[in-house]
């Protein structure tokens, strides 16, 4: 008799909460090896959102993120050149975002890791911009802290907050973490500016990437710590859901899912190590390889990273 290595649950779709769904893929923790589950995938048959189901409880966080997690330790001394690369994207993408934003303006990263968005900001912003982020990692709120930025743990929507105290609020690559993206997205309303902005960058469902790999090994899986993935449709759905207006929907570059990809199929098929490390965070050669081929299927909207600029009513 198979008995589960990890404790799971079952759940709905978090946009309409309908349980009718398909299931379209399955795969493991091909990147942390956490687990030996086999975890499945659902799309909702009423909004389209692509769900892990069932996927771990709460009490399984700290195993299914480890100390060795990427986001806790992202530096220039683990990541060598494609943290340079990144830092410089990033950076640029994060001013960008903020360019219209007072000298006093108040900005907050949900899910800020071990808080590299807020050091660019810091190094590159405004001087007098406040800058504070929230995660619920007590690891990530230490390397975070370490650095000397303000900090605060727990879901943001349980955390004792200014109300409509923020200007500018991001999620990058985090809401797809999240338990209830709908619940996180009204508690992040509830801290916004009447005017406010948020912006969520999360993998896109309507890639190509997402496209040739679904069955198994599509690097947005992150199997089993992405639990709510998003296409256009499903992401617009969620932020009327929670009374948000829509600014912007667009896809943007990133080689990340490509890259995963590969190495996922590769684990699972056993191949060499040596081949296996050719493909993840730390390759400079395929990073900048499919850097340059999502570049080109962004032309034509389909870039591996959905991007949503969400506004609260004034």
């Amino acid at each position: 008799m198979f008995v589960r290595d990890i404790k799971l649950t079952f759940v709905k779709c978090c946009i309409c909460e309908s349980s009718n769904a398909t299931i379209i893929g399955n795969g493991q923790d091909f990147e942390y090896h956490t687990s030996r589950e086999t975890f499945s995938v659902m799309r909702c048959n009423s909004c389209g959102l692509i769900y892990l189901n069932p996927r771990p409880v709460i009490s399984e966080f700290k195993r299914i993120y480890p100390p060795s997690y990427h986001a806790y330790n992202f530096s220039e001394n683990n990541f060598g050149f494609p943290y340079k690369v990144r830092s410089r994207i990033e950076r640029w993408r994060l001013l960008h975002d903020c360019s219209d934003l007072p000298d006093n303006a108040k900005i907050m990263d949900i899910g800020c890791g071990d808080g590299f968005h807020l050091e660019l900001l810091r190094s590159s912003g405004k001087k007098n911009w406040s800058l504070e982020g929230v995660d619920i990692d007590q690891h990530a709120i230490e390397a975070a802290s370490v650095k000397g930025l303000k900090v605060h743990m727990g879901p943001v929507e349980k955390i004792d907050l200014p109300e409509e105290g923020y200007d500018l609020i991001f999620m990058l690559m985090t809401i797809e973490h999240v338990e209830r993206p709908d619940e996180t997205l009204r508690g992040i309303k509830r801290l916004l500016k009447r005017g406010g902005r948020l912006v969520i960058v999360t993998d896109n469902t309507s890639s190509l990437d997402f496209k040739f790999f679904k069955h198994h090994y599509w690097g947005g899986y992150h199997f089993p710590r992405h639990w709510n993935l998003f296409n256009r449709h499903s992401l617009r759905r969620l932020a009327e859901k929670t009374g948000f207006e829509v600014v912007s929907l667009k896809t943007i570059i990133s080689p990340v899912n490509w890259v995963y990809s590969i190495h996922n199929a590769l684990v699972d098929r056993g191949k060499p190590q040596w081949l296996v490390d050719s493909f993840t965070l730390k390759s400079t050669f395929s990073l900048a390889f499919f850097t340059v081929l999502d570049f080109i299927f962004q032309k034509f909207g389909r870039g591996a990273l959905l991007k949503g600029i969400f506004r609260k009513p004034l």
